[in-house]
């Protein structure tokens, strides 16, 4: 599974640092370690060194990549350089911090007093930190027809597909685009297409292609049409060079013209025209927001915990019990509960996490309840934090009765409601994670596939997690990886919003595999539906306006 990886750049400046220099100020510079486990920091970048400087907004951005899906643990230490050597063991320490990724990101400008070296508090100074993407997330979208091409097949038409091609900075020309094959057909219509820009053309609008010129201006497309053939010797129609800046220019009813010129015809016959007319119909340039540019733009996303106490599970007073807390103090559900909220938790501001369970009879009139609040308020479910989710669920365990049926639909309807609520404000602030952990015996398998079809419309993802031995093909099903997944009336999902991971998979594995791999999807879920919404970020970055 591929992991959701942006380049951040991280800006730092700092105030008031501590004067560790005899005659003169400290000359200060940051760097950037990452947790490589084990209790050692890897570096990662360091700043330039500001002479004398006790205020210092370094120049030089610290560049690290960003995962969703993991906890990134970061320290920024800032040190008084006083020579040429790059160790660091040898300078001053003038304070530092750690923190999570997640925590710069989420934050428009992140604030913190530095600390000396085991948590002592510096004294004196902050550090400041900002984050911005690096990426151009503008996207080209491209509608092209041809007209009158070369006839190239002896019994009958041609074949003909589109390639786009970029010319590298060393002079080599690299595909970027190839459309699908019309059959039988000398004035195709290809349909509608979109190549990243820093794909198609890095950015570069401006510069033209000399058709004639031996070394051309870099980064510029160049279109050839070909005729398919089954065997793989395709055959050249013809080609045309132009730049972004001209094709820009094609809108409806003022398309852009080239001719299909084929080299060899045009130099053997002098009568030689050309093999046909490409046209640009419409060019568009469009941004394409990422997962960063809405966290980042304000988007909060809400953590919601549902787990399963079914009688299916066991007696929690037996070791044998999926329940059964362990003399260290952990199950399975919990691990569940720390791995991914422990990731969550930094992008939503107030850490006020609702917790329900579900398949358990509560007190005092021991019914069966299907969406009950761990903390027993239901008109305030919500935990103080991961740890207030598992404080209350080692608190309700020994007060509930196991019971069943498993039934999914009705804390996938109750996060829904509030997905629902918060759309009708039409912007791109909140989004909703349910995790529901469970022993895998769904009961109303038919109202929870209506209940995803329904929240699929919705801005919401859902994460199963599989606990214990049991036949997961019912989760596996819900997941949709092998098809939509439709509702018992054949409606069909609007997005895939589920995600299903067994914990027996994990079970030998660090604990930030689990989260790494069910919240790898979450960020390509939010950008879908956000996109599928036409709703920018609610602070769109000024660096992305086309």
């Amino acid at each position: 599974m591929a992991a959701c990886v942006s380049r951040l750049e991280l800006s730092v400046s700092c105030r008031s640092l501590l004067d560790r220099d005899v005659g003169s100020r400290s000359d200060p510079l940051c760097v950037l370690l990452q947790d490589a486990g084990g209790g050692r920091w890897a570096e990662l970048d360091r700043t330039e060194r500001i002479k004398n400087c006790q205020d210092p907004e370094f120049c030089r951005k610290l560049v690290v990549d960003y995962y969703f899906e993991k906890v990134q643990k970061l320290k920024f230490g800032v040190y008084d350089i006083d020579n040429k050597t790059i160790d660091l063991n040898d300078d001053d320490y003038l304070g530092g911090i750690e923190c999570t990724l997640g925590q710069v990101v989420s934050s428009s400008v992140f604030t913190r007093p530095l600390e000396l070296k085991h948590g002592k508090p510096a004294g004196k100074g902050t550090i400041t930190i900002s984050a911005e993407e690096i990426k151009d997330t503008r996207v080209v979208y491209l509608e092209i027809e041809a007209q009158n091409l070369d006839k190239k097949d002896f019994l009958g038409k041609s074949d003909p597909f589109l390639e786009f091609y970029r010319q590298s900075d060393a002079g080599m020309w690299q595909l970027v685009y190839r459309s699908e094959v019309i059959k039988n057909n000398l004035n195709p219509c290809w349909r509608k297409f979109s190549v990243p820009l820093q794909t198609f053309c890095g950015g570069d609008f401006n510069k033209p292609i000399k058709v004639q010129c031996p070394c051309p201006a870099p980064m510029s497309p160049q279109v050839q049409c070909v005729d398919h053939d089954s065997d793989g010797s395709h055959d050249l129609i013809g080609l045309a060079q132009t730049t972004l800046a001209q094709v820009q220019t094609a809108g409806p009813g003022s398309p852009v013209e080239f001719e299909c010129i084929h080299p060899e015809k045009k130099q053997k016959k002098k009568s030689y025209k050309n093999s046909g007319i490409i046209r640009i119909k419409s060019c568009k340039i469009e941004t394409e927001y990422s997962f960063l540019d809405y966290v980042m733009g304000g988007c909060q996303i809400n953590f919601t915990v549902g787990v399963d106490f079914t009688a299916s599970n066991g007696d929690p007073k037996s070791p044998d019990s999926l329940h059964y807390i362990s003399p260290d103090g952990i199950n399975e559900y919990l691990i569940a509960i720390w791995s991914v909220g422990s990731v969550v938790q930094d992008y939503d501001t107030d850490k006020l996490f609702p917790a329900f369970g579900f398949g358990a009879q509560v007190p005092p009139s021991w019914q069966v309840s299907h969406e009950f609040a761990l903390n027993f308020n239901p008109s305030n479910p919500y935990c103080q934090g991961i740890q207030g989710i598992v404080d209350a669920y080692r608190q309700i365990l020994p007060q509930i009765r196991l019971y069943g049926p498993t039934n999914f639909s009705p804390i996938i309807n109750h996060v829904a409601r509030f997905a629902a609520h918060s759309m009708q404000q039409g912007t791109a602030a909140h989004y909703y994670v349910l995790l529901i952990i469970t022993d895998g015996e769904i009961t109303d398998l038919d109202q929870t596939r209506q209940a995803i079809v329904a929240a699929s419309k919705l801005p919401m993802s859902i994460i199963i997690v599989g606990v214990g031995e049991a036949d997961f093909k019912a989760m596996e099903f819900l997941d949709g990886d092998n098809g939509v997944l439709k509702s018992v009336t054949g409606e069909p999902a609007t997005r895939d919003i589920v995600q299903f991971v067994p914990f027996r998979q994990f079970r030998q594995a660090p604990r930030e595999m689990l989260s790494q791999v069910v919240l790898a999807e979450v960020p390509k879920q939010l950008v879908s539906f956000y996109k599928w919404q036409g709703w920018p970020p609610l602070k769109p970055p000024e660096t992305k306006a086309v």
